[in-house]
């Protein structure tokens, strides 16, 4: 069953996440609206959404054509059952959507991190948490990751030295591989192309945390 005001918010939190930038909500947006299909993430951060934008968004998710299809379905199922659900029932009002990841680097220094994501990787860090610092997130564009303080290495790179802590995609991968190059970053696996398709290198922070970049071929 369907709760009206639950889809409210709901269409109030994508709204909200639009303004402010979110990215993740950009390919969520490209995906199920079919206005905002051949625009960018960049692009749809930049157009207007509006609240009636972000409840078609919710109305498609859950199954509906629009708005006004949902909450005519959802009056109907309201005033058709009105018992009180029994314990357990499945009360979501929306198909759960994965919105983004945020993997997690342990690392023996948090300043030290901070520094070299900004300075190598381009990434601002988003926040720190403790004193002294135990936990940190950096970001850049649509991607996060998050840095774990730890008093001894957690991966053993010396019997697994292909073994990445995080991948990410990304669009023009070879501009990107300049800039980190210019940048001295250290690479675990210079720019190549795969056999099947995908164009990626692999960089390694100063714990010796790899971290894949990738690019599928068009």
């Amino acid at each position: 069953m369907f709760n009206l005001e639950n889809l409210r918010k709901q269409a109030k939190r994508y709204l909200r996440w639009h303004r402010d930038g979110h990215y993740p909500v950009a390919a969520h947006i490209r995906a199920v609206l079919p206005a905002f299909a051949h625009l960018t993430d960049r692009q749809i951060l930049a157009h207007a959404f509006k609240l009636h934008d972000a409840q078609e968004l919710v109305a498609r998710q859950a199954g509906f054509e629009n708005w006004q299809a949902l909450t005519s379905g959802t009056t109907t199922m309201q005033n058709e059952n009105t018992s009180k659900p029994a314990a357990g029932d499945l009360q979501t009002p929306y198909r759960p959507v994965l919105l983004y990841a945020e993997p997690t680097l342990f690392v023996s220094d948090i300043a030290a991190s901070l520094a070299w994501f900004a300075d190598k990787l381009g990434f601002r860090t988003v926040l720190t948490y403790g004193e002294p610092p135990y936990f940190a997130q950096v970001s850049r564009d649509g991607v996060r990751l998050n840095l774990r303080f730890v008093h001894k290495p957690v991966l053993d790179h010396a019997d697994e030295p292909e073994l990445l802590s995080a991948s990410i995609h990304v669009a023009e991968i070879k501009e990107l591989f300049l800039e980190f190059q210019a940048a001295g970053v250290k690479f675990s696996q210079t720019l190549m192309t795969s056999p099947w398709g995908t164009a990626g290198f692999i960089v390694e922070d100063p714990d010796g945390n790899l971290i894949g970049f990738g690019e599928k071929a068009s």
